[in-house]
């Protein structure tokens, strides 16, 4: 593919991190605490009734993060909010702070989280200048929005090794819109140039949609992988074309090879 895709760098401005809703005491603040190691914790305002992030999941959230001061919500660094769209990152992939990675586990959709972590598992001793000063706690309000899933549908199981984050993989596919519920305008295809697709995989090289609908398939898999907009081009398309904004996708693909696997 020649457009690699809405990597998750471009979402994560100040660090792939924090959201919403509550704006410093009220109830948050009154309900228990949840330490889950040293420099970590929690607080649920608001707990979810839809799906569990687990890892592996794509994760849509809100976030305000705010620098903690005296042992208090001190000043706002940023905000998912003041963009109007949430940001979009996968879970276990490392591309976020260890913090939001551990803290967001068994959270679920539509629940609204506090966020305490420590500077071990935020930026250190580093910072993030000039909003976020070395050696900074830092507080997170989180609101999740989605856990949007890539369908895969296995057309032909393979029987060699499995594809896992970090992996040099080849790939054959070929992509067209996802249109009603079918197959619509074919836009790309390896198997027109003759030579698989190489890339690493879970490092953002690629859409969302295929970093997380690749791992955990066999070489020799033939499948089918239909990527809702938001795990593809999103709101934005492919300037100039194919893709059109908020377009579903499908490919048809088949792992090739894993590198040294």
């Amino acid at each position: 593919m020649s457009r690699a895709m809405l990597t998750v760098a471009a979402v994560t401005a100040v660090l792939l991190v924090a959201v919403t809703g509550c704006n410093g005491g009220g109830k948050a603040a009154e309900l228990p605490s949840i330490t889950l190691e040293p420099g970590l914790s929690y607080v649920d305002s608001l707990v979810g009734t839809g799906d569990a992030v687990k890892n592996g999941d794509y994760v849509q959230a809100h976030y305000t993060g705010w620098l903690q001061t005296d042992g208090v919500r001190g000043t706002k660094f940023d905000s998912s909010l003041d963009r109007g769209e949430p940001i979009g990152f996968p879970i276990g992939s490392g591309v976020i702070i260890p913090g939001w990675e551990k803290g967001l586990v068994g959270m679920k959709v539509g629940g609204k989280r506090t966020l305490t972590i420590g500077p071990d598992l935020a930026y250190g001793a580093e910072g993030r200048p000039p909003r976020i000063p070395a050696q900074s706690t830092l507080i997170f309000d989180i609101q999740l929005v989605g856990l949007p899933k890539v369908d895969v549908q296995v057309q032909q199981e393979g029987t060699g090794a499995v594809a896992a984050p970090g992996d040099q993989i080849a790939v054959h596919y070929t992509g067209s819109l996802w249109v009603n519920g079918a197959v619509g305008e074919k836009f790309d295809s390896s198997l027109d140039r003759g030579e698989p697709f190489r890339f690493t995989l879970g490092a953002g090289m690629v859409i969302p949609g295929w970093d997380t609908g690749l791992t955990g398939m066999k070489v020799g898999t033939k499948a089918r992988l239909i990527i809702p907009s938001v795990l593809g081009y999103g709101k934005s398309g492919t300037p100039g074309g194919p893709i059109p904004p908020d377009a579903d996708l499908v490919f048809d693909v088949e792992l090739m090879e894993i590198a040294g696997k």
